[in-house]
């Protein structure tokens, strides 16, 4: 049996740890929150009505409201450590969990805000900085929360150098309706995660216009370019973005009807402003703050990503929907280069 400890009940942390607890004979989990009151909420209704509304949790299922300056103590006893906050969260909570000497792994796909005149970082870049000793990876792929917390079939990719991570990964969550394959190409997982959120908010934009199922694949494919350009540049390997973590994740999250940045660019293109599309979600949609992190990245490796810059230019209020179509659509023509390895 495992102890595993899931350190975040937002949808997606409730839903893995949901997963894992089904398996009541095999695995303890406990799920973190930090606010006590949701703690309270989680333990009278064994629901999560704020993130998976209606999805009966496992009664197997632990839940702790330990403060955030008790999560060391948490973690030291556990087989698995899975940190299930949004990117802005992981840092600090990374700090926290620094000495911690089991497999630990996080959920969330972005970039990070820059600060400090830095450039912004990937998950495994944060880690390396702050962290540097853990054995950590990710676990990534097509996946929505709420799908995972009712049993459908998903599959996902666990990223990471160290084999004691990507195998804890599997024997935590692998399961007859959720698949776990493994990678050793964290940054094209990473950066696969990262750049689809932005381009699903293009995808919604393209939707909401009404510009029809040509422009949606069309977007999809030159997205799949711009972002795999971006993965080369930083070190991946090419193949993972023809993989769950790249060309899948992507064309869930740009079409999928649960995908909050997709919503973002349906909001976006009705004429909603910013703030009204976010605020209408209720969760976070990583790609309205990865966006100008991903194009600043790709600026400062001299990585062409035309949509991503287009996305950043409409979330700043430069351009209006249609005006951002009409810079996709005037640009030169170029050649297509089919060959992944060198995306044009």
């Amino acid at each position: 049996m495992m102890k595993i400890i899931v350190l975040g009940a937002g949808a997606w942390g409730t839903a893995l740890a949901a997963s894992a607890s089904a398996k009541s004979s095999r695995h303890a989990v406990t799920l973190w929150a930090r606010d006590a009151a949701q703690v309270g909420l989680l333990q009278a209704q064994h629901q999560n009505q704020r993130y998976l509304p209606d999805v009966a949790l496992p009664p197997a299922l632990a839940f702790s409201a330990a403060p955030a300056t008790a999560l060391k103590a948490l973690a030291a006893s556990a087989d698995l450590v899975v940190v299930a906050t949004p990117m802005a969260a992981l840092r600090p909570m990374l700090v926290a969990l620094a000495d911690c000497r089991a497999p630990l792994a996080w959920l969330c796909k972005g970039f990070e805000a820059p600060f400090d005149g830095e450039i912004g970082l990937l998950a495994h870049e944060i880690q390396a900085q702050v962290a540097p000793e853990l054995v950590s990876g990710v676990l990534s792929g097509p996946s929505f929360a709420l799908e995972v917390a009712r049993g459908l079939p998903t599959a996902l990719v666990a990223a990471s150098a160290h084999e004691a991570v990507r195998q804890a990964l599997v024997d935590a969550f692998h399961s007859p309706s959720l698949r776990v394959y493994v990678s050793d190409d964290i940054v094209g997982v990473e950066v696969g995660g990262a750049v689809k959120n932005v381009l699903a908010i293009a995808t919604g934009l393209c939707d909401g216009l009404g510009l029809g199922m040509n422009a949606r694949a069309a977007l999809i494919t030159r997205g799949l370019a711009e972002m795999t350009r971006l993965g080369l540049a930083l070190g991946a390997n090419a193949a993972t973005f023809m993989g769950l973590s790249g060309l899948g994740d992507l064309v869930l999250t740009a079409t999928g009807d649960l995908s909050r940045n997709r919503q973002v660019g349906l909001a976006l293109a009705q004429g909603q402003s910013l703030a009204q599309a976010t605020a209408a979600l209720g969760h976070v949609a990583e790609g309205v703050y990865s966006a100008r992190t991903v194009v600043q990245r790709a600026a400062h490796l001299g990585v062409d990503m035309p949509i991503a810059q287009a996305v950043v230019a409409l979330l700043d209020g430069q351009l209006t929907a249609p005006q951002a179509v009409a810079a996709l659509m005037g640009r030169e023509p170029t050649v297509e280069q089919p060959d992944v390895a060198s995306c044009g």
